[in-house]
């Protein structure tokens, strides 16, 4: 099989960890209720999505614009945040759960405020 080609921000750790999170994210959202399918369950994916896109898109544009596209990823960040809340108080996953999707999403967050430090420096 022919070697896919390799674009620059697939290097990006951050870019890896966020998608190791949406695998997460679909993951976990399966065992939400079909009921939530148009609610909960796309809301988590198009944010957890959101994190690896904005990550994507901004990488290898100047520092200023990389930077804003990665003060949108944290706001997916967030989102994330409150959706885990949500599932874990309605009863759609665990405590357990809850606290790893944490955990993954406080490691991206301080992974991408370490690099729009960096980028802000240089």
């Amino acid at each position: 099989m022919e070697e896919l080609p390799k674009f620059k921000f697939e290097d990006l750790q951050v870019y890896q960890k966020s998608l190791d999170f949406v695998d997460l994210a679909y993951e976990v959202s399966k065992k939400f209720p079909h009921s939530e399918l148009y609610n909960l369950t796309s809301q988590f994916k198009r944010a957890a999505v959101s994190i690896s896109l904005n990550i994507a898109e901004g990488s290898g544009d100047t520092d200023a614009q990389f930077n804003r596209f990665l003060q949108i990823a944290s706001a997916s960040i967030k989102e994330c945040v409150v959706c885990s809340t949500i599932a874990n108080r309605q009863n759609f996953i665990s405590d357990q759960e809850n606290l790893n999707n944490r955990k993954k999403l406080a490691e991206l967050s301080k992974m991408i405020s370490s690099l729009k430090k960096y980028l802000k420096k240089s």
